[in-house]
């Protein structure tokens, strides 16, 4: 394993993500993810919901990508939602038999407050996501909840991003200290939206008050989002691999660290501070 890809505190409680996918957009997946490796990894992934239905099929491409688990869940009954008790179970399954260290439930839904309730009463923090009609109680019963269009989405409109967009403030940016400076940016990584979505989630996840986040914190942040590994990218290491999409700043600091930056960030500072 390279010293860039070596975990310095990693977060490694185990996180299970519970999406109630007739209540939640595909289009929030990777923000999520990017949130929750704050907290840990999220090594469970299910997403509940009918996939005949229509409505459901933006999903598809988002289960594959992020290696979600499709729940099947029937209608039996007009009127009903069978979603929220087939998630119900699970949790509650999941609580006693594969004992995550934290749940996450991604719903807008009111009547899993008795499920948080009920997770915590065990010891164990309950993270939500969710829309802003989301009912006082769901919120209010959760270790932490957030509200999913107070979430960045780290590519913003979607579109693939180019080299060529960095803010002003990228230009001003010393080119001696970068390790991989004389490389011009690989294009192709920069319009990866997959990925570009998963390393700025984690330089945000990893990064301090300064904008600046240790490098070995960025890659171990993108490996709690997405099973990364940078030799699929044609690099050696994350270090190469932020370096070579041309759109964060790559520094060495005076403890001979490196440190990665967004370059959209115009309120880091000029280097990092450690």
């Amino acid at each position: 394993m390279d010293n860039d890809e070596k975990p310095r505190g990693t977060l490694d409680r185990r996180i299970a993500l519970l999406i109630d996918a007739d209540n939640i957009s595909h289009a929030k997946i990777a923000v999520m993810l990017a949130e929750l490796s704050k907290y840990g990894t999220a090594n469970i992934r299910r997403a509940y919901g009918d996939w005949a239905k229509p409505a459901l099929k933006g999903w598809t491409d988002k289960l594959h990508d992020f290696a979600i688990r499709p729940i099947q869940q029937f209608s039996y009954s007009a009127g009903k939602n069978a979603t929220d008790i087939a998630l119900v179970i699970d949790a509650m399954e999941l609580l006693y038999t594969q004992k995550p260290d934290a749940f996450c439930l991604a719903s807008s839904d009111g009547d899993f407050t008795p499920l948080v309730m009920q997770l915590k009463a065990n010891g164990h923090e309950v993270y939500g996501f969710g829309e802003r009609k989301t009912p006082a109680p769901f919120v209010n019963a959760c270790t932490t909840f957030l509200y999913l269009d107070s979430l960045d989405d780290p590519v913003q409109t979607g579109a693939p991003v180019e080299p060529s967009e960095a803010p002003p403030s990228a230009p001003k940016a010393k080119a001696k200290p970068k390790a991989a400076a004389d490389k011009p940016a690989d294009k192709s990584l920069a319009q990866n939206t997959k990925l570009v979505t998963i390393l700025r989630g984690a330089v945000e996840a990893s990064a301090r008050e300064d904008g600046w986040a240790l490098m070995s914190a960025a890659g171990s942040a993108a490996k709690r989002q997405a099973p990364i590994d940078p030799r699929n990218y044609g690099v050696k290491n994350f270090t190469a691999l932020f370096t070579a999409t041309g759109l964060f700043e790559i520094v060495k600091g005076k403890n001979g660290q490196s440190y990665v930056a967004d370059k959209r960030n115009k309120d880091r500072a000029d280097r990092p501070g450690g």
